[in-house]
């Protein structure tokens, strides 16, 4: 099939199909000192569910958010409602007891319910489907851990059977189904979340940046504007925790992801399927405004380490052709997500002597179900009632195995990261790059991270982190600037995008504001 050909009106910018379609409303950034019970920062599905649902019982709550909501992860999601996180309960078995992967099973279940029983009880337009979740194995030793993941469903009780075809034209060794999850369109149902918000009178401050905390009697949130918020509970549900005295960026991994969403005139087939394998693939349908749609995603690396964005699209675009046949890409988009070193997030109190503040991160790209069940745990701790599921996603846990292996296996590779980048010399100049284009050039025998805008205009930024020090990588596909080592992201003019990073890059030239040597002092 022609590819050029199929995708002639397709535009390289990415964009999200669920930001496209759907625009939640507007709010105003915090422009005062104010004073609350409870403040949660980030408006993803953490964030506004746990603000829900901590209105819902009548607590004063302000949710607030550094850029608009659901512009991280929750806005670039597979939207995948299920409790098949991949082949991971054979592993939790083995690292925690067959007590806790029940559960971790019981308590994404009960997500999943949630999300259901909301959708049904307010009829919420969501494009909501109950569909099976399916990871599939194309080599046999794939099959054999497929197996040993079907014996431990059945050693918990979790329904699922093996199947040794597909309705995509896969070859397969063996596939394990898991019945009754669901998909769904994630802006429409946040959609109506925030608009009960706005009805409770729960105040939402979008582009306002939480700088730190203020550790006291009380914590004060101070946000990068200066204004101080004072509550009893922080909720920090900003995806990498900007408060972070427990060092999270050496205990989880960054990892991107790629996603298409593409139209064909055929059907596509039902169900949300995930390989077993590496390169990861997954594939879900969508109808949409009456069209026949799937979203093909997968091409998994950690930040900073990959081949160029534009490679990993290529890839999927050759799955998409090779699953549905003719088709037409109408968008693309990449996600950032962390996972932490026994693949259990952290969801709970930050530690035993800061009661009040409490984090959820490491969603290991499952946040549908994760994210539900993070803020109706958060929800209990706050409002001091048992959860049975706080001692498994506790925070401050330490299981030996696996975390020390992996702890020293992934801080290794950081320092050579760390140490590759010192070392490495750019062979590239600025004369080199054409309009639209970045690149590490030498500029008088120092390295130096250099973007020629659409323009023609020039942004040169020190390519040093000022996290820890590794060098960032340029990421043409999106114009960032990635660290390799913890997985910062910074806009092409340095600005931070994603931490553990709280401040920029240092600005060394803009043509734009003709300032040589200039210091961007954002964070």
């Amino acid at each position: 099939m022609d590819e050029n050909r199929m995708n002639d009106d397709f535009s390289e910018e990415n964009s999200s199909l669920w930001r496209d379609t759907v625009h939640l409303p507007a709010f105003k950034p915090l422009e005062t000192d104010i004073e609350t019970e409870a403040v949660i920062v980030g408006g993803g599905i953490t964030g506004i569910t746990a603000a829900y649902l901590l209105a819902s019982e009548g607590m004063k709550v302000v949710l607030i958010e550094a850029a608009q909501l659901a512009s991280g992860t929750s806005g670039y999601t597979t939207a995948k409602i299920t409790s098949q996180h991949g082949l991971i309960y054979d592993e939790l078995m083995a690292h925690f007891g067959e007590e806790k992967a029940g559960l971790y099973y019981r308590a994404n279940h009960e997500a999943l319910d949630w999300i259901g029983q909301l959708i049904q009880k307010h009829e919420v337009h969501a494009c909501y489907e109950m569909q099976p979740a399916i990871v599939y194995a194309t080599t046999d030793k794939e099959a054999e851990l497929i197996e040993k993941e079907k014996a431990a469903y059945d050693k918990l009780g979790i329904p699922g059977s093996l199947v040794y075809s597909l309705d995509l034209p896969l070859a397969i060794k063996n596939a394990l189904l898991m019945p009754d999850q669901a998909q769904f369109h994630p802006l429409m149902y946040l959609h109506f979340m925030v608009s009960e918000l706005v009805r409770m009178g729960v105040p939402i401050y979008e582009n306002t940046l939480a700088a730190t905390i203020e550790t006291g009697q009380s914590p004060v949130v101070l946000t990068k504007q200066g204004y101080r918020i004072l509550a009893r509970d922080v909720l920090i549900c900003s995806h990498f925790p900007f408060y972070d005295n427990r060092f999270y960026f050496t205990r989880m991994v960054p990892e991107r992801s790629y996603l298409l969403a593409c139209e064909t005139e055929s059907v596509v087939p039902g169900g949300m399927y995930l390989s077993a394998g590496d390169p990861k693939r997954s594939f879900r349908s969508l109808s949409l405004s009456g069209k026949n749609m799937a979203l093909v995603g997968g091409e998994n690396h950690k930040t900073g380490r990959g081949e160029s964005t534009e490679t990993h699209f290529q890839r999927l675009a050759g799955f998409a052709n090779a699953v549905l046949g003719e088709n037409r890409r109408i968008s693309q988009w990449s996600a950032q997500d962390y996972t932490t070193l026994d693949k259990v997030p952290y969801i709970g109190k930050i530690s035993a002597s800061q009661p009040h503040i409490h984090i959820a991160a490491g969603y290991r790209k499952w946040g549908m179900t994760t994210g539900t069940l993070a803020a109706k745990l958060l929800t209990d701790q706050i409002l001091e009632r048992e959860n049975p599921y706080s001692e498994l996603y506790n925070p401050s846990r330490f299981e030996a195995d696996p975390m020390i292996k992996n702890f020293f296996i992934e801080n290794g590779e950081i320092a050579g990261h760390l140490i590759k980048g010192k070392l490495e010399k750019s062979g590239k100049f600025l004369a080199d790059l054409g309009d639209d284009q970045g690149a590490i050039v030498s500029m008088n025998g120092q390295r130096a991270g250099v973007y020629k805008n659409k323009e023609g205009k020039v942004v040169m930024v020190d390519t040093t982190c000022p996290h820890l020090g590794c060098e960032v990588n340029w990421n043409q596909g999106e114009r960032t600037w990635d660290c390799p080592c913890h997985g910062s992201r910074f806009s092409a003019d340095g600005a931070v995008i994603d931490g553990p990073a709280q401040k920029p890059l240092r600005k060394i030239y803009s043509e734009e504001s003709s300032d040589a040597g200039e210091q961007n002092t954002s964070s």
